[in-house]
């Protein structure tokens, strides 16, 4: 069969069915037979799902500026450069999502002088959001599998358009705080389907590419986040850092309805309440307790309740996973050591990278009396030059293989942890800068690498729940190194005191340690010598996995296997 065959039979089965051949293919064997006989036909195939998805009145009209009937007519997007406005729609929604993770952290002392509510209760606007987003990620990718990847990422757009706006018009922080809860939804579903949709359009060999440039992106909206919320607190009120969200929100909404490719929902498949009720209890308990150990102690009784509750309903939800029909994770993907090692080894990444960031404006302003702007500038070199080696580590993964990059990235973060242990009191701003980059430029070659790997070795119909569960375990991260690594600050810091010492401040901890540089220096470096343990345990687990480098021709027998 010709490659022309291919793409007519592609038009004529158009006007019954608008599901592409790569996502939810009829045919498997008849679309891995286009895949390996017409070479793009991925790309071509979902460019005209899309096409005859919008011949409708008001999408003739707009399809006539997004797609390009004929390759001789001008247009903004041909059919070849179809993946690639799509990939842009995705990092719309990165952008936003990313951006409002650091740009809300800036206006918590504003919101808290305003409201005049504890310090405790304002900590909840961004903890919410966090936590929040750590728990539906798996779940809505797994919806997203279910009900269509596009359609539930159009739909994040939606909810987080609301959410911004109740956030926006918050007139207390316990309402704000609820309404963080509802973006965080929205979040979930943009970050959840982001992943999977790239992998869904791009064929093997440029996925290291697109995945590279997602993280680059995100890596420039959470450097710009503190700058931009800044600028809009000053001129225009903390409010205005959530109403900044909708009008790209809607820009997002419109161009993913009349770009993004098409999905039907798959009603043979169910969904697992049970499952999804268990993993988000289990999760909530375990991630309250963690959080809440530092100031009450792990012998209280609420700590140890919410550890038994944590513990005993993710038990309940492994073995629920195995015995139904349609489980919300699919037990046999954590088989392959691909998967199971890059969804541990985000965690281990980004558990130490935001470590780092959580201590280091500690460092900054209180043992080298830095003001909060010199902090922020010499914060913004680790995102950075995360979004400048991204893309750059993206491609090369597509021709050399993931593994190398997966194993220098994670070496990098173990450098930098070491780094900073031999950071005096009195560092000096270049070698502080070059250890920012060392760190930046680690998670810059692991995360895109890892993505592509782990992506790459899921079954299509699996896409969605692998990119939640990927998803999932970076925010775990995020929050579990913040929480422990603080805990242990403090505990390595106050044991720098005499026993009468630690035994007068026992409950003001904190208070101890940051008056004191002798202790702070003593958390600091002792925080810096786990965090470079768990980047080189990152390391190990990577230097273990396959090695995915592919020539032309077994790209498209993989791309023809995960179709079927």
């Amino acid at each position: 069969m010709s490659s022309g065959s291919a793409v007519k039979r592609g038009v004529a089965t158009q006007s019954t069915s608008d599901t592409t051949p790569i996502e939810d293919a009829a045919d498997p064997a008849r679309a891995a037979g286009q895949l390996a006989e017409s070479g793009p036909a991925p790309v071509q195939a979902g460019y005209r799902n899309r096409r005859a998805a919008n011949e409708g009145s008001l999408g003739r009209r707009l399809s006539s500026l997004f797609l390009r009937r004929h390759t001789g007519r001008l247009g903004l997007i041909a059919r070849d450069q179809w993946q690639w406005a799509m990939l842009g729609v995705v990092l719309l929604g990165a952008t936003m999502s990313a951006l409002d993770i650091t740009i809300v952290n800036i206006a918590l002392p504003t919101i808290k002088d305003q409201f005049g509510s504890s310090l405790a209760l304002v900590e909840w606007v961004s903890m919410a959001y966090m936590l929040v987003l750590a728990l539906a990620l798996p779940i809505v990718g797994r919806l997203a599998d279910i009900f269509g990847r596009s359609r539930l990422y159009n739909l994040g757009f939606g909810i987080f358009i609301v959410g911004s706006a109740l956030c926006g018009l918050a007139p207390g922080v316990i309402t704000l705080v609820l309404a963080r809860a509802l973006q965080a939804v929205g979040a979930a579903l943009l970050q959840a389907n982001s992943v999977a949709l790239i992998t869904q359009v791009f064929r093997r060999r440029s996925l290291g590419r697109a995945l590279g440039a997602q993280a680059a992106v995100q890596g420039t909206a959470m450097a710009l986040g503190p700058f931009v919320g800044a600028m809009l607190i000053t001129f225009a009120g903390w409010r205005f850092i959530f109403f900044v969200n909708i009008p790209i929100g809607i820009a997002g909404m419109i161009a993913a309805h009349y770009i993004l490719p098409r999905h039907h929902r798959r009603h043979s498949v169910k969904i697992d309440y049970l499952g999804i009720t268990l993993l988000t209890v289990g999760l909530m308990a375990l991630v309250l307790a963690v959080n809440q150990a530092g100031s009450v102690g792990w012998a209280s009784p609420l700590i140890v309740s919410h550890l038994l509750i944590g513990l005993l309903c993710l038990a309940a939800f492994a073995v629920t996973e195995r015995l139904v029909k349609h489980p919300t994770i699919e037990p046999t993907l954590f088989r392959r050591y691909t998967i199971a090692a890059g969804n541990v080894t985000a965690l281990l990444a980004y558990y130490t990278l935001f470590s780092i960031l959580f201590l280091l404006p500690f460092y900054f302003e209180k043992v080298l009396q830095y003001s909060a702007a010199r902090t922020g500038i010499m914060l913004t070199a680790v995102p950075l030059s995360m979004a400048v080696l991204a893309p750059f580590a993206g491609h090369a993964a597509d021709r050399f293989g993931s593994r190398k990059f997966l194993v220098s990235g994670s070496l990098l973060l173990a450098l930098g942890s070491l780094l900073l242990i031999f950071s005096p009191r009195t560092s000096h701003p270049a070698e502080l800068l070059l250890d920012m980059c060392v760190l930046g430029a680690g998670l810059g070659l692991f995360t895109p690498a890892n993505n592509r790997a782990t992506m790459a070795a899921t079954p299509r119909d699996k896409l969605g729940m692998t990119g939640g569960f990927l998803n999932m375990m970076r925010s775990l991260g995020v929050i579990l190194g913040v929480d422990i690594s603080g805990m242990l600050f403090l505990d390595f810091g106050s044991a720098h005191f005499t026993l009468a010492d630690r035994g007068s401040l026992r409950l003001n901890r904190e208070a101890l340690v940051f008056s004191s540089k002798a202790a702070f220096m003593e958390g600091f470096h002792a925080v810096m010598v786990t965090l470079a343990g768990v980047a080189l345990l990152c390391a190990l687990l990577s230097y273990f996995r396959k090695n995915d480098l592919q020539s032309k021709a077994s790209d498209l027998a993989a791309a023809s296997a995960a179709i079927e």
